[in-house]
C-alpha cells in the first residue's frame, strides 16, 4: 500500500513535482535509458547466481538508482524503499516498471520492512536495497543490508553505474541521471555472503566490506568511462 505523504504538509511546488515524479517518472526513465548506450561490465556474477537460483540481494547506492531500475525493470524484484516522500516517489515508479516494493529504513518501520524482505528471500525473490538510504551519508553503509542477508541466508551484489555524460543533482546523494545518447556501463560486483553467525566485531568487520567494495566499484565504473573518453580521443 502505498504511503503518500499529506498534502497539506507540502508546499504547492511540492505537491506537484510530487504528482509528477509519481505518475510520470516511470516514463522520463524509459525515455532516457533508451536513449543511452548501456554496456554491462561484471554481468556474469548477475548470471550465475540468477541460473544457481540463489537468494540475493542488490545493493545499489541511493544515488545510483537509476539504471539498475531501468536494466532490472519487470522482474518482481523486492525493493525496500523508505516511507518519506522520495522514496514513495521511488515506490510508485518501480511499481509501474513491474516491481514490488517493503517500505521502511533505518529511520522509520526498519523493523518491519527487515522482516518483510526477508520473508520474500526466502521465498525466492530476489530482493534490492539502498544502504546509504533514505537521507545518507552518501556512500555510507548502513548495517540492515548486512542483517538481512545473514539471516536470510542471501548474497550481497553490489550494483552501480558511470555515464560518459550526466547530470549530478545537488542533492545529499547526488543523484546521477545520463544525458541522451550516452553511453552508460553497469557494472556488477562480486557475490558477498554473510556468515550466519557474524556478530559484533566480526559483523562491523562486513559492514566496512560491504562498504569498501560498492566503493571500488564506483571507481571501477568511473575508470571504465574514462577509458572510453580516452580510445575516443586517441581514434
Amino acid at each position: 500500500m502505498h504511503q503518500s505523504p499529506p498534502a497539506k504538509s507540502l508546499s504547492i511546488g511540492r505537491r506537484v513535482l510530487f504528482w509528477l515524479a509519481t505518475r510520470l517518472g516511470w516514463l522520463v526513465i524509459l525515455a532516457l535509458c533508451r536513449l543511452t548506450r548501456i554496456r554491462f561490465d561484471g554481468r556474469e556474477h548477475f548470471e550465475r547466481l540468477r541460473q544457481a537460483k540463489q537468494p540475493f540481494i542488490y545493493c545499489i547506492w541511493h544515488g545510483k538508482i537509476l539504471i539498475p531500475i531501468f536494466v532490472h525493470r519487470y522482474e518482481n524484484i523486492h525493493a525496500m524503499v523508505s516511507e518519506h516522500m522520495d522514496g514513495e516517489m521511488i515506490a510508485q515508479t518501480l511499481h509501474r516498471l513491474g516491481n514490488a516494493t517493503v517500505r521502511g529504513s533505518s529511520t522509520r518501520g526498519g523493523g518491519r520492512a527487515m522482516i518483510a524482505m526477508i520473508r520474500a528471500l526466502k521465498s525466492g525473490k530476489v530482493g534490492a536495497i539502498m544502504p546509504d538510504g533514505p537521507k545518507g551519508p552518501r556512500h555510507e553503509f548502513k548495517p540492515g543490508a548486512i542483517a538481512i542477508a545473514q539471516r536470510a541466508q542471501a548474497y550481497l551484489l553490489p550494483l552501480t553505474f558511470a555515464s560518459t555524460r550526466c547530470w549530478r543533482l545537488k542533492s545529499w546523494d547526488q543523484f546521477t541521471i545520463p544525458k541522451p545518447f550516452s553511453t552508460t556501463f553497469a557494472v556488477y560486483g562480486e557475490p558477498m555472503l554473510i556468515p550466519e553467525l557474524a556478530k559484533g566485531d566480526e559483523f562491523e568487520a562486513l559492514r566496512r566490506e560491504g562498504e569498501r567494495r560498492m566503493r571500488e566499484l564506483e571507481i571501477r565504473a568511473e575508470e571504465l568511462v574514462t577509458a572510453m573518453s580516452r580510445n575516443k580521443r586517441d581514434v
